[in-house]
């Protein structure tokens, strides 16, 4: 054998005991990471590397509520009133009990301040909006901000979304003289753009007439996400920082410049021609220009607002990050409950039939016409509502950053700051102590008379505590009006189009069903 053939032999095997020891190191690396529960006495389910307990979750098998429900169901199953989750080597901390979970959120609010979002207003100023800011930025901006969701504020806001009403009902009818089955959340999503693009951008997009217009577009596209994309997003709410230091973008560019350009041109067109419209632009521009917003439940703009010299403005950046988070939040959430409730009520003829008369009961009372007192009235309708809420929260995981270190109530488990909280909402919505029968759809779980028997943390679709979701009153209202417009003049039923058992979407963080929702619709 010649000297060079034994010098290639002892390279190659120089080079295979390098990566040996690397890969040894990695191993041994990660089985630290996985120690970490252990250590601490605290369960968590079997992690295998290097994904931890994320495995399906980071393939994109399951979406994120159904795998946190899986970890909860696991951990309570053993009678624990806590537990861990590693998502690849990162340690993270699931709250069973609900004692627990209720203290974090509102008690020891101080020590969960942050949600684990990505925040980068100066690579990505959409991602500086209300949901994501930290510590003393999001209070600020909180305290400012809440006066624009006072019930008042709402009121002003009604006949907005009565206008956009009219073109669902006609976009019904349309399918129905054509026979087409209804892919009843791209008709609530269109609703919903519709809506949010009038509220918080001041633009008649028209959606319902004309589904290629540019704000569903975007809205499609902002869900409607490659295998990558939902990948970085996932990263986004367990390793924020990660994404930041590696300079990844959130959203595509032109989805940021979109948003970026239509705000700039609505308040410089506002400014300039001095337009005041009853919408949350408005509010924002009010802001901007340092006035305080009251939190009066007048109607009236100019007289419900005075001068705060004292108070910071928001910027531009800042103006647009709000009426993004507004759209997003706004439009997908609430076509989500939307379509889900529709789902259950065609489902459920007696219980679509018994939502259907109390709306005519209360439309008669106004003579026929939908008021904001009217749609306030709608009880039962609300129970439907909130029981689609427990069955398919929107958003299944409510997300903790630890900001000051924690002991855990009764025990000598530390939480540290900085790491990370998942509160399991759909576990806990669907747990079969809080709920019997949980597969079961029934709006009377939500009653005055049950719901005062029930754990007031076995219930959080918009979150509880002084980070709850500022928007809950204007989602809601959103969505009676749409189930309003629908159920007084249609009767659905299920379309065998819909594939059953339904499958949740693993792409995306928001619950959607994985290949649709589709109804038939007949005129009453």
């Amino acid at each position: 054998m010649s000297r060079m053939s034994v010098l290639s032999g002892n390279i190659y095997i120089n080079i295979l005991a390098f990566a040996v020891s690397i890969l040894a190191i990695i191993v041994i690396s990660f089985k630290w990471w996985f120690g970490y529960w252990e250590r601490r006495n605290v369960y968590a389910p079997k992690p295998s590397i290097p994904f931890g307990n994320a495995k399906d979750l980071i393939l994109q098998r399951v979406t994120m509520g159904v795998d946190i429900k899986n970890a909860y169901d696991d951990i309570k199953g053993r009678q624990n009133k806590f537990g861990g989750y590693y998502f690849l080597g990162k340690p993270i901390f699931i709250p069973v009990d609900l004692d627990l979970v209720k203290t974090m959120l509102t008690k020891d609010f101080k020590h969960f301040t942050n949600h684990t979002f990505v925040v980068d207003e100066e690579n990505e100023p959409l991602t500086g909006h209300l949901f994501g800011l930290k510590d003393s930025k999001w209070k600020k901006l909180r305290s400012k901000l809440t006066p624009t969701f006072t019930s008042g504020k709402m009121k002003m806001m009604f006949q907005t979304l009565l206008d956009c009403s009219d073109n669902l009902e006609t976009l019904v009818d349309k399918y129905i003289q054509e026979r087409q089955p209804i892919d009843i959340k791209d008709v609530s999503a269109r609703f919903t753009t519709d809506i949010i693009s009038s509220c918080a951008f001041g633009i008649e997009c028209n959606s319902l007439k004309n589904p290629n217009c540019e704000f569903r577009e975007y809205g499609r596209k902002l869900f409607d996400i490659t295998i990558w994309e939902g990948v970085v997003r996932l990263i986004a709410f367990v390793a924020p920082d990660l994404v930041i230091y590696l300079k990844l973008k959130i959203l595509r560019k032109e989805l940021s410049n979109f948003f970026m350009n239509i705000v700039r041109e609505t308040v410089n067109y506002r400014e300039t021609n001095n337009i005041i419209r009853k919408d949350f632009m408005h509010l924002l521009i009010q802001l901007k220009n340092n006035v305080k917003i009251k939190e009066s439940n007048v109607g009236d703009l100019i007289n419900i607002d005075s001068i705060d010299n004292n108070a910071p403005s928001l910027t531009m950046n800042e103006i647009a990050a709000q009426a993004f988070v507004l759209f997003v939040a706004g439009f997908e959430t609430s076509s989500t409950t939307t379509t889900f409730c529709l789902y259950e009520l065609a489902e459920n003829p007696n219980l679509q039939d018994q939502a259907r008369d109390e709306i005519n009961t209360i439309l008669e009372k106004y003579g026929g016409k939908l008021t904001y007192d009217g749609v306030m009235e709608l009880v039962y309708l609300e129970k439907c509502i909130n029981e689609t809420l427990r069955k398919y929260p929107p958003v299944p995981v409510h997300t903790r950053e630890c900001t000051e270190t924690y002991k855990v109530p009764g025990t000598n488990l530390v939480i540290n700051k900085g790491q990370f909280v998942f509160i399991p909402v759909m576990g806990i919505q669907n747990d079969p102590e809080y709920y019997p029968d949980p597969d079961k759809f029934d709006p009377e779980r939500f009653s005055e008379e049950i719901k005062t028997k029930r754990h007031s943390a076995a219930w959080t679709p918009f979150g509880d505590g002084p980070r709850a979701c500022i928007g809950l009153r204007f989602g809601l209202m959103q969505t009676k009006v749409g189930l309003v417009t629908l159920l007084k003049r249609f009767k659905f039923t299920l379309h065998p189009k819909t594939e059953l058992p339904l499958l949740f979407d693993p792409k995306g963080f928001i619950l959607a069903a994985k290949n649709g929702i589709w109804l038939k619709a007949e005129r009453i």
